[in-house]
C-alpha cells in the first residue's frame, strides 16, 4: 500500500506549487499538511515524495522563464567556443548558477543524514519559520533596493546560493526566504532578488528531485501518487509565480513576515498541544 493516497498528493502539490517560491518555507507547510493528515513526516518515502514534487514547480519556472533561459544557456554554450561572447552577462550568470549550486550539493550530501533525521522535525521548522522572519524583515529594511538584476555579480550569486544551505539545514527557514533576504541585504530590489532566488533554485531543486525519485519509487509511494502531486504542484506554481513577481513590484515582504510569525507559532503549538507528531 502506498504511504501516500492520490488524495493527499493532491493537497500536498497544492501545498508545494503555492509554498515553493513564496518565502514562507515549502518545507515547513508540507511537514504540517502531512503531520495533519497522519503522514509520518520523517519516512524515507515521504521525504522522498516531498522533493520528486518541487520538480513540478521548478518545472513551472522553466515554462515561465522560458525565454530567459534559453537566453541564458544559447549565451554559454555560445562562450564555451567564441571568446567575444564570454564578456556578455548572460555567459557570466550561467557559470555563476553553476559555482552558486556547488555548496549546497555538497552541504546536502554530506549532511543528509541529519537533514532527514533530527532537523526534519516540526519543532525546528516551527522555530526556524519565526527566526528567519525576523532575518526577511532586517534584510528588507536594509537594503537601498537600488540594483537590478543586470548589475548582479559573482559575489552576489555565491552569497545568495550559499544561504540556500541555511534552508536546507533548518526547515522552515526557507529557501526563498534565504536568498530573498540575502539578495536584499546585497542591495539587490526586490523583484532582481525574487528573480535571482528564481534561478538559483532551478539547478538545486531538480537535482534534489532526481535524486529523491529512487527513494519515494522504492520506499512505499506509488507512481499516481508521485504524478498527480507533480502536476498538480506545476500547475499551482506557475500561478504562484506570477502572483508573486506582480506582488513585490509594488510591496514590501511585511506581509510575508507576519504570517511566517504566525505559523511558526501556529506549528509550535501544534507540537506542544500534541496535535501532530514533531
Amino acid at each position: 500500500m502506498s504511504a501516500i493516497s492520490v488524495g493527499q498528493a493532491v493537497v500536498l502539490g497544492v501545498v508545494e506549487g503555492v509554498t515553493e517560491f513564496l518565502p514562507v518555507s515549502s518545507t515547513g507547510h508540507l511537514k504540517i499538511a502531512e503531520g495533519l493528515m497522519d503522514i509520518p513526516v520523517d519516512d524515507k518515502s515521504v521525504v522522498g515524495f516531498s522533493a520528486v514534487i518541487q520538480v513540478g514547480a521548478i518545472a513551472a519556472v522553466l515554462v515561465y522563464f522560458f525565454k530567459d533561459i534559453k537566453r541564458i544557456v544559447s549565451a554559454w554554450f555560445r562562450g564555451l567556443t567564441n571568446r567575444e561572447e564570454r564578456y556578455h552577462h548572460d555567459y557570466k550568470f550561467a557559470w555563476w548558477v553553476i559555482y552558486a549550486t556547488i555548496p549546497i550539493v555538497v552541504v546536502g550530501l554530506a549532511a543528509k543524514p541529519l537533514i532527514e533525521g533530527p532537523l526534519a522535525s516540526l519543532w525546528v521548522v516551527g522555530g526556524s519559520l519565526i527566526v528567519g522572519s525576523g532575518v526577511m524583515w532586517a534584510a528588507d529594511q536594509m537594503g537601498r533596493h537600488k540594483r537590478g538584476e543586470d548589475d548582479t555579480s559573482l559575489k552576489d550569486a555565491m552569497w545568495v546560493g550559499c544561504s540556500q544551505i541555511l534552508a536546507l539545514l533548518f526547515p522552515g527557514f526557507s529557501r526563498s526566504g534565504a536568498t530573498m533576504s540575502t539578495a536584499l541585504i546585497l542591495d539587490l530590489d526586490r523583484v532582481a532578488a525574487t528573480r535571482l532566488s528564481f534561478f538559483l533554485g532551478i539547478p538545486a531543486l531538480t537535482g534534489a528531485g532526481i535524486y529523491e525519485l529512487k527513494d519515494a519509487l522504492g520506499a512505499g509511494v506509488g507512481a499516481a501518487p508521485l504524478a498527480v502531486g507533480t502536476v498538480v504542484s506545476f500547475v499551482v506554481a506557475y500561478a504562484s509565480i506570477a502572483w508573486l513577481l506582480k506582488f513585490v513590484a509594488k510591496h514590501s515582504f511585511n506581509a510575508f513576515v507576519v504570517y511566517r510569525l504566525i505559523a511558526g507559532a501556529a506549528i509550535l503549538g501544534l507540537c506542544a498541544a500534541g496535535v501532530v507528531n514533531a
